[in-house]
């Protein structure tokens, strides 16, 4: 028993001795340590450093294993010293086994100024670059902030800016940065060339791209100046425009800008690949998703057999399907349209084949750049929110939207992983751009004579979305006034909500023997049904008069005119609807596609005037080669009193140049003969007109002077008066007859500034005895 005791304190003695050594090693390590560390810092000096303390310094130098700084090792720290930006020179030299670290501290930046510039802003500026106050002085940051200057310049159009940095020290370590900035006359684009384009001329591409080429009336539309953001999307443009005309494999190769010093402008050459034209072949739809019926879902396609190819109709219908689906219960499922071209019979089959995606949700809505425009503007254009399933095919369809807005100079969707592998986070990225407008024009129109007009707009007002518009008219014979102001979310709905007010005066002219005062107000609500067809409500409250000046020739007023104004004002009530159906390529300057509008109106709800006017507008383009496209359009309209009224005759249908050209305005129709009358139009409850017209744009002359040639064959007619036909015991002589009346002639259009403006000489082919005829005609606005 004392044997055991005995080896177990002789066990317990070995430890503790073993552990007292140790603890001694250790111990005598660490001071080993912490001698040969403060050796090897006492081996650095450190000098001319200010601000940054010493042991900073040092803290970038690593010693190699033996305990030595080597080359690499200085390289090393020599490198990592200068990235700091803290220093505007350093220098590392051996003084027998020290190293003796020699710094220039970076000034501290003060003031940040920009001089000399006028077009740009100095917070746009100050954004731009990275010098910032309180930051160090760094040469070559200071150059590189130079040429963002430069390019913000450049992108403004202005390719001679000269951009001088001043630095002023104002002791103590510290500085003042000046960028002295010559902004040099604008840089516009001087020409916009094509190349490898044969099916369409450079003035229809010219019509689809946002660049255009300098002229006398740049300074208003601003479309000349140099923008690689927009010559970018010239570039998307050109390609749709093209699948969009039966190209599927058309392409833009290359944008190519050169500075021309000679003209002082940029020549921008856009390099075409078209490819082969193409017609739809077979379409069907493939599910691989159970419960799905391929039939239901083909019926919604866009796209038939042996049509010309649309690459917006098939995406569009992959859109319509995709939301069909979702509809169905299948929020991940998407269509994905495979194409099979049969380049010989230039021939393109369309198999819709739907995929049940994989099953990821949005995680975070993320938008930036929107310096003006709010969010919610933002949103309320997606079919989707944060924690709905993501689908690529609705999020292309917002990017569209957006981009449609007309808000944003550029507009990009992104998705980076979220917080799990089945999150993704949408990244909307946006820049604002200028959505005022105000216009000054004057001009002479053969109807109302010589006239100013002013016009002021917002279609963005604070970055809500309101479209606000006000415009006054000063004419020789009529003057006006309108205010609208419309909101496109009408309580968040996908319904657009509009008032409008109103008033017109008009005097008596050579027309027309009477004058007429109309002031009132509107609401109006429209939305589209899909993506050819819209419905707009409306209700108007006006009030109407007709007035009657003192006649210089000793006639008096026909006795219809003579009975409306006797009548003195009315108050219209009526609510009314439009349906528009449209497949233009181009709203502005259409080359193929149909538009039919149908509107009507019911006035009597309330008021003291009860009609129903019922009217249709359709036509149709065709482009048959090049810039020549065709016109065919057909109008109608008739009007009818109810409940014992006779339909006024402020709101009945006059012929005249909007009809058939060649004719005077309320040149033709129901017109009073009676013997020592004016003679007047009285208007007729009953109108039909068409028009065959080619167009076609000037040879010889730049696409840029927006000019537009075209010849035209009109006929029509107004007929079937139904107004009184006596007063105050005199009887009345009107000639009613339905005679078709026709003319030929040729136009000039002008794609001004301030809206279309049209010269016509037309010829009559057939007429009345009683009409009035003017070959002449200038008008503002579309015909």
């Amino acid at each position: 028993m004392s044997n055991r005791r005995s080896i177990h304190r002789q066990r317990a003695n070995l430890l503790l001795a073993m552990g007292g050594i140790l603890a001694a090693t250790i111990a005598t390590m660490s001071i080993a340590i912490a001698a040969e560390t403060a050796s090897s810092r006492n081996a650095i000096v450190v000098e001319g450093n200010r601000r940054v303390d010493a042991e900073t310094i040092r803290s970038y130098f690593h010693a190699s294993p033996g305990g030595r700084y080597d080359e690499v090792s200085r390289d090393a720290a020599l490198k990592s010293l200068i990235a700091t930006g803290l220093f505007e020179n350093v220098s590392i030299d051996r003084n027998g086994e020290r190293l003796v670290v020699r710094v220039t501290e970076a000034p501290v930046l003060g003031r940040i100024a920009f001089e000399g510039n006028k077009k740009v802003k100095d917070s746009d500026l100050s954004a731009a670059i990275d010098s910032k106050p309180r930051g160090t002085l760094q040469r070559a940051k200071v150059q590189s902030d130079s040429n963002r200057i430069i390019e913000i310049y450049r992108r403004a159009g202005r390719g001679e800016v000269n951009v001088r940095p001043e630095i002023i020290d104002r002791g103590n370590g510290s500085v003042d940065l000046v960028y002295t900035i010559a902004e040099g006359a604008k840089t516009p684009v001087r020409r916009i060339e094509y190349t490898g384009n044969r099916a369409f001329g450079s003035r229809q591409l010219n019509a689809v791209i946002k660049t255009s080429a300098h002229s006398m009336l740049s300074f208003l539309t601003g479309g000349d100046a140099y923008d690689p953001d927009r010559i970018a999307q010239d570039r998307d443009l050109i390609r749709a425009y093209y699948r969009s005309k039966g190209y599927a494999d058309a392409g833009v190769t290359s944008a190519r800008t050169e500075y021309d010093p000679a003209q002082k402008g940029f020549t921008v050459t856009f390099a075409i690949d078209e490819g082969p034209l193409y017609r739809f072949g077979n379409v069907n739809v493939i599910s691989n998703t159970p419960d799905v019926d391929p039939g239901q879902l083909l019926r919604l396609a866009l796209i038939r057999n042996g049509a010309l190819f649309n690459g917006n109709a098939l995406d569009k219908t992959s859109e319509l399907l995709a939301i069909e689906l979702s509809k169905l219960g299948y929020p991940f499922a998407h269509a994905v349209p495979r194409i099979t071209r049969d380049r010989a019979a230039q021939r393109i089959d369309v198999s819709y084949v739907i995929e049940q995606g994989a099953r990821t949700y949005i995680e975070r809505i993320e938008i930036h750049g929107n310096s003006r425009t709010r969010d919610y503007v933002i949103r309320r254009e997606f079919d989707f929110g944060e924690g709905d399933p993501y689908n690529k095919t609705l999020i292309d369809r917002a990017e569209r939207r957006l981009k449609n807005l007309n808000y944003f100079k550029t507009v990009k969707i992104a998705s980076r992983p979220g917080s799990s592998p089945d999150r993704v986070v949408l990244d909307v990225e946006t820049i604002d751009q200028p959505t005022g407008d105000i216009n000054f024009s004057g001009g002479y129109s053969t109807q109302d004579g010589w006239l100013g007009e002013v016009k002021v707009g917002e279609r963005n007002l604070y970055g809500s979305g309101y479209d606000v518009k006000a415009s006054a008219t000063f004419g020789q014979y009529a003057q006006g006034i309108n205010l609208s102001a419309s909101e496109p979310y009408f309580l968040g709905m996908r319904v657009a909500a509009g008032v409008e007010l109103f008033g017109r005066v008009s005097q008596p002219t050579s027309y027309q023997s009477y004058g007429s005062e109309t002031y009132g107000g509107a609401l109006v609500f429209g939305t589209p049904l899909t993506e050819q067809i819209g419905v707009q409500w409306r209700y108007s409250l006006y009030n109407q008069n007709i007035t009657l000046s003192p006649n210089g020739n000793g006639l008096v007023a026909s006795l219809p005119i003579q009975q409306a104004a006797a009548a003195g004002p009315a108050w219209v009530s009526q609510a009314g609807t439009t349906t528009t159906f449209s497949t233009l390529d181009n709203n502005k300057s259409p080359t193929s596609g149909i538009r039919s509008q149908l509107s009507q109106d019911l006035a009597g709800l309330g008021g003291d005037v009860r009609f129903l006017r019922t009217t249709q507008d359709v036509r149709y383009y065709h482009q048959l080669n090049g810039d020549l496209v065709a016109m065919v359009r057909g109008q109608g309209g008739y009007i009818t009193g109810w409940g014992g009224q006779q339909a006024p005759l402020m709101n009945t249908f006059f012929g005249g140049p909007t009809m058939v050209r060649g004719f005077a305005p309320y040149g033709f129709g129901p017109r009073d003969l009676t013997s020592g009358s004016t003679r007047d139009n009285v208007g007729g409850n009953m109108y039909f007109a068409t028009t065959a017209e080619l167009q076609s744009g000037i040879p010889g002359v730049p696409d840029e002077y927006g000019l537009k040639a075209s010849a035209f064959v009109d006929a029509g007619s107004v007929f079937s008066y139904r107004g009184p036909t006596s007063f105050s015991g005199q009887s009345l002589q009107v000639a009613d007859k339905s005679i078709v009346r026709s003319s030929v002639g040729v136009g000039l259009t002008w794609a001004s500034p301030f809206g279309a403006l049209t010269v016509d000489y037309a010829v009559p082919l057939t007429k009345a005895a009683y009409d009035v005829t003017q070959s002449l005609r200038f008008s503002a606005g579309g015909f």
